[in-house]
């Protein structure tokens, strides 16, 4: 079996380097790149399975990157940033950014969360096709599909979205706290409850930007069920 490939996209080599040796121990295979100009050609080129991005890059910067990132691919994305400023993370999740690491980091601590995000992206097993009102979703092939008056549209989605999305359908009026939400689809990742909030708005927009407009009903105080809002 071909093990994961990880794109470290790090400006400092001795980081690069060190990056590189806790995920090639950890069984993954890797490539890096020094600036957003190379990121963006090995991502076209070589399909990374994740990819590790550095916020300060010489070239770009990383919440730019991301964004082109997010232009043409869903692959997933951990911020690697010095910025220890909830505004800076939750701009990088509000861009589509899976998970992010504030340095210093533990190298360890960077390789599990690569094996958790990567869990979240590939790791719902079964051939199943769960499905509510024109919402359909296939967890093992992580794809996710809306059914239209044109017919069937796929759905743009992180992977920490589709995860969220795999939960909402499963049980469809439930109502989730924000914890249990966190800790379904991103154990591993030290987020805020706001965390959520910030993927649940990216879910919404990208539902009704495919003609699902009105899910995630916000429950004050508690969390999100999955119906269409009553407008009450």
């Amino acid at each position: 079996m071909i093990s994961s490939l990880v794109l470290v996209v790090e400006d400092d080599g001795e980081i690069a380097l060190l990056l590189e040796r806790y995920l090639n121990r950890a069984g993954y295979r890797t490539i890096k790149a020094s600036t957003g100009q190379i990121a963006l050609k090995h991502l076209q080129m070589l399909r990374p399975d994740l990819v590790l991005l550095d916020v300060g890059l010489p070239d770009v910067d990383g919440f730019d990157l991301l964004t082109k990132i997010r232009g043409s691919s869903i692959v997933p994305v951990i911020f690697l940033t010095a910025m220890d400023d909830s505004t800076d993370k939750l701009l990088g999740l509000r861009l589509g950014a899976d998970d992010y690491v504030t340095k210093p980091f533990n190298p360890q601590e960077v390789v599990a969360r690569v094996a958790a995000v990567l869990k979240r992206t590939t790791g719902v097993a079964g051939k199943e096709v769960i499905r509510h009102d024109d919402i359909e979703v296939q967890p093992e092939s992580h794809i996710a599909f809306v059914s239209t008056e044109t017919g069937r549209l796929e759905l743009p989605l992180t992977a920490t979205e589709f995860r969220l999305l795999v939960c909402f359908v499963r049980s469809p009026f439930k109502t989730f706290e924000r914890t249990s939400l966190l800790d379904a689809c991103m154990p591993e990742s030290e987020a805020l409850d706001r965390t959520v909030d910030m993927h649940i708005a990216n879910l919404r927009r990208k539902l009704a930007d495919r003609g699902q407009e009105g899910y995630i009903v916000t429950v004050r105080g508690v969390g999100y069920r999955f119906a269409r809002s009553t407008g009450v």
